[in-house]
């Protein structure tokens, strides 16, 4: 349970990077939502692997280069289908979905996809 709680703290908290970068990014440059969005996954990919391997999981016991390979692999499959996600509302269904409630519905979804391919694929022990 208790990795549980940790996992949605490190999920809540690269929600958190993830809206503010796409936020800012689209209010202070002219980057659209998806250009911006691009940018924010991969500082939201950043700070959850950080915490992840720092306080959810523990280091996987691999050299810190592989472990970030095969993070980067299943983050990158998971932002994927979250951008894929998220791209498809906001195109489908324009001015019903505003950036911030694709992002929501987006990530989720993606969420036990992540934790799954993160506790089985990721941090097991090697």
């Amino acid at each position: 349970m208790l990795r549980l709680a940790s996992f949605a703290v490190a999920g809540g908290t690269g929600f958190i990077v993830d809206a503010s970068v796409l936020t800012l990014l689209m209010k202070f440059t002219p980057m659209g939502p998806f250009s911006a969005r691009v940018f924010a996954i991969a500082a939201a990919m950043f700070t959850t692997w950080m915490i992840n391997r720092n306080i959810t999981f523990g280091k996987s016991g691999r050299h810190v280069v592989k472990e970030g390979a095969r993070y980067g692999f299943v983050a990158l499959m998971g932002a994927g289908l979250n951008y894929a996600i998220y791209s498809g509302l906001l195109l489908a269904a324009p001015g019903l979905f505003p950036p911030l409630a694709a992002l929501v519905i987006a990530v989720a979804v993606v969420t036990v996809f992540s934790y799954l391919g993160y506790s089985r694929f990721v941090f097991n022990r090697a």
